[in-house]
């Protein structure tokens, strides 16, 4: 028997990731998450979890992460992450 998910924990970390991806400092390597992981505009400030729930089932959720994943490996070879000013070292 299958687990019920937690669409409070998963959208967090969606929630999360989209934040983090968005301080790469490199737009190449930031671009696939536009296309593969979350569109432009689907997160912001007023968005509820019911409306990124498309995000959160088990193949798309497992899919996003690994490509946070990759971009974050990539990122740190590139430009690494910039947030309010500052350039990860």
């Amino acid at each position: 028997m299958k687990n019920s998910i937690n669409k409070a924990e998963r959208a967090a970390m969606v929630r999360a990731m989209e934040f983090i991806v968005r301080q790469i400092n490199d737009e190449e390597v930031f671009e696939p998450w536009l296309i593969y992981g979350v569109a432009d505009g689907d997160i912001d400030e007023t968005t509820t979890n019911d409306e990124i729930e498309c995000y959160i089932d088990d193949r798309n959720f497992a899919e996003l992460m690994g490509l946070f994943l990759r971009l974050m490996s990539r990122a740190d070879k590139s430009g690494g992450l910039y947030c309010d000013g500052v350039v990860s070292e």
